[in-house]
């Protein structure tokens, strides 16, 4: 999803954009830490308004809502925090010693940050106030923000693990993003950048083998979009048949296979779904054979 956000704004030709991260975990360690676990809700709803309203105007509200000042007092240097996102989750690892949730949204945040560096995206950026208002969120947390803060956010998202339950669905956790497509618009006439023609099918699918390819497979996906290739990796490790299925019911021409050896080699095999015929070739060349 990560790389969707990152793609369709270099697509756009949208520079200036930062795709903010956090966890909701991190923000409940940082009410344990505060001494106030229970207002967590409180705590986020005044956090999340750090851009709009300033920090003196953040703690006034929480004070307003009986913090004490002992948790005012530990609260405030998470307002300030310099240096890059490795740099200050550094820090909170220390300030989140004591609270063992905490600690656990780091290391979820961590690897999904991991995971984006090393297909190549550059747009993540760790953000400790990022709050989102909605409180379904149990785990990542993403806002996509302008850097010249022209306008609010243009795209927000995350993951949620209960929220099928209301509607009778229980144990089914999900990822969601979204496009702000008003604001995206308004800022593509503002730079006068808005496409003539943003039509495109899929050309190219990855079939997924699970979690043991993904990175390689993820990196396959971005060097076919990045040559102008509509591609799409599988949602899951789903049987090879239904995998197949779902490209030629969506006629997608060609289906790319990479497993372990294929990957450590810098391969993967070609498949097409009109005549059948399949072979192996290099990573760098799947651009060309399939234009």
């Amino acid at each position: 999803l990560m790389q969707i956000y990152e793609e369709a704004f270099k697509a756009l030709n949208l520079d200036g954009i930062a795709i903010k991260i956090n966890n909701r975990k991190i923000l409940t360690g940082m009410a344990e830490v505060i001494g106030e676990k229970d207002r967590i809700i409180d705590m986020t709803i005044a956090i999340d308004k750090l851009d709009k309203i300033g920090k003196d105007k953040v703690l006034e509200e929480l004070k307003g809502k009986n913090f004490s000042d002992d948790s005012l007092k530990k609260l405030d240097p998470l307002f300030g925090l310099s240096g890059n996102s490795e740099e200050q989750l550094t820090f909170m690892k220390t300030y989140l010693k004591d609270s063992e949730i905490g600690l656990k949204g780091i290391e979820e945040l961590e690897t999904v940050m991991n995971l984006c560096k090393e297909v190549g995206l550059e747009l993540l950026e760790f953000e400790v106030t990022l709050a989102r208002g909605l409180d379904y969120y149990t785990g990542a947390i993403f806002e996509v923000k302008v850097n010249d803060g022209s306008m609010g956010s243009i795209g927000a998202g995350g993951r949620y693990d209960n929220l099928t339950e209301i509607f009778g669905l229980k144990d089914v956790s999900g990822v969601g993003i979204s496009f702000g497509a008003d604001r995206i618009y308004d800022l593509l006439e503002m730079r006068d950048l808005f496409p003539k023609d943003i039509a495109q099918t899929t050309k190219a699918l990855i079939i997924n083998f699970g979690s043991e390819t993904l990175s390689s497979n993820l990196k396959v996906v971005k060097e076919l979009r990045d040559n102008g290739i509509p591609t799409e990796i599988y949602p899951s490790d789903a049987k090879m048949k239904k995998q197949m299925k779902y490209a030629d019911g969506k006629s997608i021409p060609y289906v790319i296979l990479q497993g372990t050896d294929e990957a450590s080699q810098g391969k993967a095999t070609l498949k097409n779904m009109a005549t059948g015929e399949q072979k192996l070739v290099d990573v760098k060349d799947l651009p060309s054979l399939i234009r």
